[in-house]
């Protein structure tokens, strides 16, 4: 049984100037942990930086901006063009990251044939999480 879609995502950092860099991106959800998309930066310097997002908030903001706080998404252009922006916010600093729609949209409807959207609660395993959390294991 699958219980995981992953795959490689061509991201790019935009500098405040606007230059754009390549930033390689792993991508990961779990049929476990039903609600969110990780994504698992890849920098030479700090080694791999990860992010979890929301996967209702990713799907969300493909079709208009999204998302408020750490975490905001939102679409330009059209068609094969387009592009998804991500808009990150942390203590430690912020990031403005690019990457082409179609490929992230290709990615995300996998995770939704592992896990409907109307079935997110039924495969999250509260009891498996409240018993390592009691029991002090990860």
């Amino acid at each position: 049984m699958i219980t995981c879609v992953d795959g490689m995502l061509d991201m790019e950092l935009v500098s405040p100037l606007g230059t754009r860099f390549p930033v390689p991106a792993h991508l990961l959800y779990r049929s476990q942990d039903p609600l969110v998309v990780e994504f698992l930066f890849h920098d030479l310097v700090r080694g791999p930086v990860p992010w979890v997002i929301s996967r209702e908030l990713l799907a969300r903001g493909m079709l208009a901006p999204s998302g408020e706080g750490d975490v905001r998404v939102r679409p330009t252009g059209t068609g094969p063009d387009a592009l998804l922006h991500v808009l990150l916010t942390s203590p430690g600093g912020s990031a403005h990251l690019v990457t082409p729609l179609p490929a992230l949209k290709h990615w995300l409807l996998r995770t939704y044939q592992l896990v409907p959207a109307a079935q997110e609660a039924e495969a999250l395993d509260l009891d498996g999480h409240l018993d390592r959390f009691l029991n002090g294991a990860s």
